[in-house]
């Protein structure tokens, strides 16, 4: 039993130092592997087409329907709880507004990063 607990965490050891801290510290949201911003595709900054659903005001937080955020790993289309990153937005969006954004992960929480009203 002692062998196979040191095996353990020698083997835990190991890998801690040839893994990058950035791929075992990869966040998941809601079972996505999102991506650490420093890994990035070069597309990051693509503003992507979403729809307000619910706005949160109180807790700083904005539902949308949108497209893929391949910078953050979603390749596929959801809904989904952002934060926002200057709570002021919020005054600026209604439930149905179609907006153009950006979203990253910041200190661990999808925010959107910046928006526009769509055209």
């Amino acid at each position: 039993m002692k062998t196979t607990i040191t095996t353990i965490v020698a083997a835990i050891a190991t890998a801690a130092t040839i893994l990058p801290a950035s791929t075992m510290a990869a966040s998941d949201h809601a079972g996505h592997g999102a991506m650490p911003s420093h890994q990035a595709a070069p597309n990051a900054t693509k503003m992507v087409d979403g729809q307000v659903k619910k706005i949160d005001k109180a807790a700083g937080k904005v539902t949308l329907a949108h497209g893929p955020l391949v910078n953050l790993g979603m390749d596929m289309p959801m809904t989904m709880v952002f934060r926002v990153k200057d709570a002021t937005w919020l005054d600026q969006m209604k439930e149905g507004d179609k907006i153009r954004f950006t979203a990253e992960n910041v200190n661990g929480a999808i925010t959107v990063v910046q928006f526009e009203p769509a055209k």
